[in-house]
């Protein structure tokens, strides 16, 4: 099957116009980003990992009013093992930036009730990030009529989601921005393919599609994307600086202009590996004063206190970037993805 064959099959099966996903990066999706993307034949998403079900229906009701029925895909973090919860080195180190934490919150949302949650919004896809679905959470997700889309930085994550039941694989690269969706925590790092690499690696090696995610911005990184074996794109820094998105401000413009070299990854927001702008109090935490950021989720639930109190040297919020953020417009999300798949669909053959 080639390139045009392999999108128009995933756009027939999934509802789509055009091979483009959504990337559903937590705090940078709302309902009216989505909703532009799904307008112009994508499909719209959003990330959910830190709100609680009712939050999560209220975000689908308000999309489904702006989108009707049009495809979306919800995001989930698979839990991580029990951490160590000792943060008094990094609020000691916190305090040191000039911030004063807030009282803690209250429990994280759990995962069962999110997963839920998501199954009663019947979106087109429920996608995961860090691990798989257990084999009852497959059932149920099938039972709902919803497909599940796997996150895999490598082979064997891709092959393990197969064997597990996924409909999809999201071949995500170490271009892309936010966190690299390892299974294991601490292997991040070291897993670092590039997406030329990753997307026929594993394309050769699945049965099901491979979605590609990691510095597409354009319809030259798409069409390439779908050649190389991809049957989609995920995009998400490239709508970060569209009006849609709505993100502050002070983060959009560290996005312009930024060269591919000058993105990090870090753990200094979440515990968890990520790719992002290097701030300065991103540059902070690699001080030979600074202590390791705790494991996730506690170096996140951390950073939200101080956040809430007074942050000092905090990011207001965590600067995402992926290796393509220079090529992010300030055009409408809609007008962004027609041009994508305008300037794609002029390249394949």
């Amino acid at each position: 099957m080639n390139a045009r064959s392999r999108a128009e099959s995933f756009c027939t099966r999934h509802g789509l116009r055009v091979p483009v996903l959504e990337a559903p990066m937590a705090g940078a999706c709302p309902p009216e980003l989505a909703a532009a993307v799904a307008g112009a034949g994508g499909m719209g998403a959003s990330g959910v990992v830190n709100d609680p079900p009712e939050k999560i229906a209220g975000w689908v009701r308000r999309y489904r009013e702006l989108a009707g029925d049009a495809p979306l895909q919800l995001n989930l973090w698979i839990p991580d093992p029990p951490a160590p919860d000792d943060v008094t080195a990094q609020a000691a180190f916190l305090d040191a930036l000039g911030g004063t934490a807030a009282p803690a919150a209250g429990p994280a949302p759990d995962f069962g009730a999110q997963f839920d949650a998501v199954l009663a919004a019947r979106p087109t896809a429920v996608s995961t990030i860090m691990g798989l679905l257990t084999p009852d959470q497959v059932a149920a997700a099938r039972d709902a009529g919803v497909a599940w889309f796997a996150t895999a930085t490598t082979r064997a994550e891709a092959l393990a989601a197969e064997r597990a039941g996924a409909d999809a694989v999201v071949a995500q690269a170490m271009e892309a921005g936010g966190h690299r969706g390892t299974a294991d925590p601490d292997a991040a790092e070291a897993t670092a393919v590039g997406l030329f690499a990753l997307i026929p690696w594993l394309a050769d090696a699945l049965e099901v599609p491979v979605v590609a995610a990691g510095a597409v911005a354009d319809g030259r990184s798409l069409a390439a994307a779908l050649t190389l074996g991809a049957s989609a794109v995920q995009v998400g820094t490239a709508l970060l600086r569209t009006p849609e998105a709505g993100i502050d401000a002070g983060w959009a413009a560290t996005l312009d202009g930024l060269a591919p070299e000058d993105t990090v990854t870090t753990r200094a927001y979440t515990g968890r590996l990520a790719r992002g702008v290097p701030t300065g109090y991103v540059r902070a935490w690699t001080r030979p004063d600074a202590p390791a950021p705790a494991p996730y989720p506690h170096q996140r639930r951390l950073v939200a206190r101080y956040r809430a109190g007074e942050p000092g040297g905090v990011d207001r919020v965590n600067h995402w970037a992926g290796q393509a953020a220079a090529r992010a417009s300030t055009d409408p999300a809609g007008e962004v993805v027609a041009r994508m798949w305008r300037e794609a669909d002029d390249l394949l053959p």
